[in-house]
Parts: structure tokens; sequence; C-alpha cells
């Protein structure tokens, strides 16, 4: 059977199905909205229209509406102002009252006081004698206040009685510039103030400072703390580095050690390989003795006896050469251990030496500190008492002002401007209006799209489904449009339709490189619903296999509509449906195809009352496990997932499946639930095929642009525009294009 010989490389995962309702869940794709907006354009164009036409036609109906302003110039320039800025401590002097801007907060507070009930009230009642039902809710909802550049508050009032709104300007102007006066003298009233406050406690306190810190100096017999903390700082890091140092030596020492006295525990004639006592000259020499006696004694060992006196002799030697280096062991242990007892000593010295000083630092420390404060504080006072007698001179002078500091930048204003009517009311709801409609329609033209339930791009398509995307197939008149402009001659086009067709090779070519293992013989061609273009894609697939010279037989399985014997110009007499029910041999049926000498045909043949029948039977495994060993590739036509069972009764006993999906055309949830069924049947599926994209374009195009202008020629391709039109004609022989 040929389940064994199925291609597993991509099987469907269980996660597939759910990342439809998760890839709504992420970020902002901007290039997903583009594309959307743009093939919204019309509707965003419609809504943008209809809602600017609307504001303006409201514009025309509204009655008129009187609108008068006037400016003020916020910071003081008046000649007085400019005198006392040049006078040291005045509030003035600290920036130039010409130049120096207001902040932001500054600005928000001065318009609050402007637009607050104790300002106007006191104008609304002098008006009410003649508007009688003025009010400060009425005024407030046509009143603006607003910031301009330069220190300039630009003052609007809107409102359709046009002697309301010159009465009003006019008496809010007097009323601001008033305001303006006696702000700046209570500024300098409340300094006055408070100079006098705090002059009367800083000779007290100037005098206690001075005392503290003759106090302190005595006391501790210092002078600068500063200079003694970091004096003893810098003492207690070098000792500290000595402590670590030392530290450092005493554990290399007690790790030497340690491997000393294994090295002790064995016995002296495995000691040659040793690394302490071997880095020892005068414990090596007397090894090398004891190894020489030996060599001597194992020498001439073999001619005398052990009681013959050179032997005795050399016994004597070497007993003696041992004796001396058992000593030599014991005293290299001894210089060791009183190397290590050195060390510790010194470390406990210098931990003692650093908590002493580390004590005294703490303590001058306290001592610093209480010095420090008192000097910034004896600092503070003095610098108070000696500014405080100047600012309350200087701030005398400041008072003296009695020029209003604000100017009307309007020299007119003083005679009443006339309130003008709004004429660009029109304009402005023009361009307000088509603002809001365009919002309205970029929004209207985002959840029509995303109501759509659509692809329209492979790479939506790919992220969505997580399988492979093993090609992207153009729509055909993008290429014929490419093709068609600036008047292109027919070998132009030709090109064009050839690099439409190198698609299809890069599709067969990757489907090659699926089967690693073991080669891809037999797939099945279905699609989620009808319309996505499989059945070109089939046919266009088996030219490609069959131009490359491999023997491809292309099955017509679509049983309950069958088309392909129409796009590859055959009859449709005797097909599949004979060759299971009527025990055909398949070969008699098959055709070869006039397109390709490679491409073999079975059609589907009758219609049959239950397809399923037939495709489920032995017979028709048997037949396909010929076919799988007879070509090297067999390509199964079927009808669409959902609704039918053909696909994935044909698809078990092959290498696996292979979805098509027409951009523009399938919906999520109609592939969905095709990828759904397929998990739940366990269909191996190869990958996807994106079908009818506008966006991607064969980079070969333009090479067979410029191949075929050189005078070079290709039979005829096809005239269809669509890859998905089933009434397409069928595409004549490409074995020129190799």
């Amino acid at each position: 059977m040929l389940r064994s010989d199925k291609h597993p490389q991509y099987p469907l995962l269980p996660a597939n199905s759910s990342q439809f309702n998760d890839v709504d869940e992420g970020g902002l794709n901007l290039g997903q909205v583009g594309a959307a907006l743009r093939r919204r354009a019309l509707l965003i164009a419609g809504v943008t229209g209809v809602v600017a036409t609307a504001a303006v036609l409201k514009a025309e109906t509204d009655p008129p509406i009187y609108q008068g302003t006037f400016e003020i110039l916020t910071k003081p320039v008046t000649g007085e102002s400019k005198a006392v800025a040049d006078v040291p401590q005045t509030i003035g002097n600290r920036q130039d009252p010409i130049t120096a801007p207001q902040t932001k907060d500054e600005v928000k507070t001065t318009i609050a006081v402007l637009q607050s009930r104790g300002l106007l009230e006191p104008v609304i009642q002098k008006l009410q004698m003649k508007y009688p039902g003025l009010d400060y809710d009425y005024i407030m909802q046509s009143l603006m206040i607003e910031p301009g550049e330069q220190n300039i508050l630009q003052v609007q009032y809107t409102n359709p009685d046009e002697h309301l709104v010159r009465d009003f300007l006019s008496a809010i102007k007097d009323a601001f510039l008033e305001y303006s006066l006696e702000e700046r003298r209570n500024d300098v009233e409340q300094a006055i103030k408070f100079v006098e406050k705090e002059k009367q406690p800083l000779e007290e306190r100037v005098k206690d400072w001075q005392e503290r810190l003759r106090t302190i100096r005595q006391k501790n017999n210092l002078v600068e703390p500063a200079q003694k903390s970091q004096e003893v700082s810098a003492l207690i890091a070098t000792l500290t580095q000595q402590q670590l140092d030392n530290r450092v030596q005493l554990e290399q020492m007690r790790a030497k050690y340690l491997d000393l006295q294994k090295e002790l525990a064995q016995q002296p004639g495995a000691l040659a390989s040793n690394s302490l006592l071997s880095d020892n000259p005068r414990y090596q020499k007397i090894l090398d003795q004891i190894q020489q006696a030996n060599t001597e004694i194992a020498r001439r060992g073999s001619v005398y006896t052990d009681q013959e006196e050179g032997m005795q002799r050399l016994y004597q030697q070497r007993y003696s050469m041992v004796s001396m280096l058992e000593q030599e062991r014991a005293r290299v242990n001894r210089d060791f251990l009183s190397r290590i007892r050195e060390l510790e000593a010194r470390d406990v010295a210098l931990a003692e030496k650093i908590d002493n000083l580390n004590g005294y630092l703490r303590a001058l420390a306290a001592v610093s500190r209480d010095y420090d404060n008192i000097q910034r504080e004896l600092k503070i006072a003095t610098d108070a008492l000696s500014q405080f007698t100047a600012k309350q001179q200087a701030l005398q002078i400041e008072y003296s002002q009695r020029l209003q500091p604000w100017r009307l930048l309007d020299p007119q204003m003083t005679l009443v401007n006339e309130p003008q009517a709004i004429s660009d009311s029109a304009k402005r709801n023009l361009a307000l209006g088509g603002l809001l409609g365009l919002l309205l329609g970029v929004g209207a033209a985002l959840v029509v799209d995303k109501l759509s339930n659509v692809f329209y791009t492979s790479k939506d398509l790919k992220e969505v489904t997580g399988l492979p995307l093993l090609g992207v197939v153009p729509l055909r008149k993008e290429i014929a449009a490419l093709a068609d402009q600036g008047n292109a001659s027919s070998t132009v086009q030709q090109a064009a339709r050839a690099s439409f067709f190198e698609v299809f090779r890069s599709l067969y070519t990757n489907i090659l490189l699926l089967g690693s293992d073991a080669p891809i013989r037999s797939l099945v061609i279905s699609s989620a619903g009808q319309g996505d273009g499989k059945s070109t894609v089939a046919v266009h697939l088996a030219l490609s296999a069959a131009a490359m010279g491999h023997r491809v037989l292309l099955v017509d399985a679509n049983l309950r509509s069958p088309s392909l014997h129409q796009r590859v110009g055959l009859m449709n007499i005797q097909g599949l449906t004979d060759v299971i029910s009527a025990d055909l041999d398949w070969s008699n049926v098959i055709e070869r195809s006039p397109l390709e000498d490679n491409l073999y045909v079975l059609s589907a043949g009758p219609i049959p009352p239950d397809s399923i029948r037939l495709l489920a039977s032995q017979k028709m495994q048997d037949l396909m496990q010929d076919l799988h060993s007879s070509f090297d590739l067999v390509i199964y036509d079927t009808p669409p997932l959902v609704g039918f069972a053909d696909a994935t009764l044909l698809a078990a006993n092959t290498n696996g499946m292979v979805l098509v999906a027409g951009l523009g055309k399938v919906k999520r949830s109609v592939l969905q639930q095709a990828l759904e069924e397929l998990q739940i049947s366990g269909t191996p599926v190869l990958g996807l095929i994106a079908n009818k994209s506008r966006d991607s374009v064969p980079a070969s195009y333009s090479y067979y642009q410029q191949y075929y202008r050189q005078g070079m020629s290709v039979e005829r391709i096809g005239d269809e525009e669509d890859v998905d039109s089933s009434s397409a004609s069928a595409p004549t022989s490409l074995r020129q294009i190799k």
C-alpha cells in the first residue's frame, strides 16, 4: 500500500486551526492597514465627500455670528518697569521684562484668573443694565482666551448680537489692564512684608551659628575635618588592599600545604613527579642520587650477590640518602607551617588596624557632618542678612509704579473696533468636515475590510495557517497589464506569459525539495472552497513537471464536476470512472496531452451517482498504487475540501496534499473549517499555494522581456486572463522555454 510511502514532512499541526483566533490579537500591522485602505479607497472617498458636503451646507444655513478680538502683551513695558529692572534686588531685574517668556504653567494661571468669576462678575454687572439676561455662564460659552507668541494673550468673544460683542470687549479690556497693575503692586507688597518679617531674626541666627562653629573647632582640635577624613580613608584603603593580598597568599600557602601533606604521605620512590617537592633543589638532588644508587645496585646485582662487599656498600649509601630525604621532607613541612603562621599573624594585625581606623573615621564623619551643616547655615544666614536691607529699599522703589504694565497691542481698540461677521465658516466647516469624513471613512473601510473575512496577501495566509508556502501565483491579468504598458510588442507579451509559466517551475522545484528522504511521486491538488483556481494550478504544475523531463500523469478525480479535459484540449469519453467500475485497463484509457509529450491525462469519464463509493474502493487504491509506480509524478485534481470527502480519501494514498488558496477569494472561516477537517482526518499537507496574487510579479519577467526583445520567440502560452477562469483556453507547448 502507498501509506508506507507517504511523505510526512509537513503534517497538519494542531495549532494551525487555532491560529485564526490568535492573529487578530497581535499588534498593529501597518502594511495590512495600508492594503485595506487601498482596497476601500472608493468607500473612504464617498464617506469623506458626504460628511464634507453636509458640513458646508450647515455653514451656509446658519445665522451670522459676530466675532471681536484684541491682543494684550502681558509683560511690563513701561518706562518705570525698565528703570526698576536695572535696580538690584527687585523682582523685575531677574529677567528682561520684554524678552523673558512666561512658562506654560504661568500662562495657564494667568488665563484661569482672567476667566474667573472674581474678575468677570464686576464687568457683567455693569453690562446687565443694558443686557438684562447676561450672566457669567452665558459669557463663558463664547469667551476664548488663548496664548500667543512672546507673552501675548489673544482675547476673542463671539455672539450673534453685534452690540454685545463690542460693549463686552471694551469693558473687559479695561478690566484686564487694571488687573495687571493691581497684580504687580500686590506682588511687590507681599515681598516687602516678607522682607520685614524675616530680617529681624537673621542677626540672632548669624551669631548663634558663629558660636557653634568656634565650639566644634576647639573641642575636636580641627581646622578642616574633610581633609582629615580623606587622609584616614586613603590609609584604610591601603591597609585593606594589603589585607586582601595577605589573605590571598595565606590561602595559597594553605592549599600548597595540603598538597604537601598528600605528597609526604606517598613513598619516596613515587615523588619524582610531585610539583612541590620537585621544586626543592636539595630534595631533588637527594632523590636523583637515590635513583643513581638504585641503578647501580640493579646493574651490579646482575653479577654479584647481595653479600658481596660492593653491594653492601651500595645498600648502605642508599639507606643514608633515604634518611637524608626524610629529613629534607620534615624541613620543608616545617617551613610551610612557619610561613602560614606568619601570614595569619599579619592578617590579624592588619584587621585590628583597619577596625581602629574605621572607628576613628566614623567619629570623624559625624564631626565633619556637623561642621559642614554649621558652615552652610552660617553662610545662608549671613547672605540673607546682607541682602535683605538692600531688598527692602529696592522693593520700595518698585512699589511706586503707577503705569499699567500690560499693554493693548491694537491702538485702535481704544476706539472699539466694529466686530466682524465670521465669513470663513464655510471654509472652516469644509476643512473640519473633510477631516472628520476622512477619519470616518478610514474607520468604515477598516471595519468593512475586517468583516469581509478574506485573505488578500500571501503573507497573511502563511502567518495564519502556519503551513509552508510553496509558491505565489500572480493574477494573470496583472502580468498582462505590465506587458501591455507602452504598446508592447507580441514578443514582450510572450515574455510575460513565459514568466508566468516560470512561477510553476519554481513551484514544482519547491515540491521536489520537500522529498529529502523519499521522492514525492504523487500528490493531491485541492482547495478549501470553489473558485480558488486549483484545477488550473494542477494543469500548469503538470505542464511544468513534464517540460522538465519528468513523466507526469494528470488525473481528473473531480468526479462531481470534471473540467480538466477542457483545459488540456481532450475529450471526456472514457476516464477514471470506467477504469474503476468497468475494470478497464488504465493504460488503454489515459491519453497523451497535445501540450507536452511527457504529459498524460486520465480524464474523469462519466459522472457516477456515488463518487465517494468509487474513490474509497479497493480498486481505486490498487489503481493509485499502479500509477504511483508507473509515473514520475501523479497529480490528482479533486473537489473542494469543505463539504466533500473526495480529496481526503485520495490524499491518504499519496505523498500528501497541496492546498490552493485564491487570494481575495478564500474566506478565513472556510479555510479554517478545511484545516480542522484535515487535522481530524490526519491528512498530510505538503504546503500552500497562494493563487491570484496582485502584489507578486515574477522576477523572471524582466529577463524574458529582454530575451524576447532581442528577436527570440515562443509558442503561444494561453489567452486566459485569470488562472481561476474555468473557461480559460488550454496552454500550448512550452518545450522551447527550457
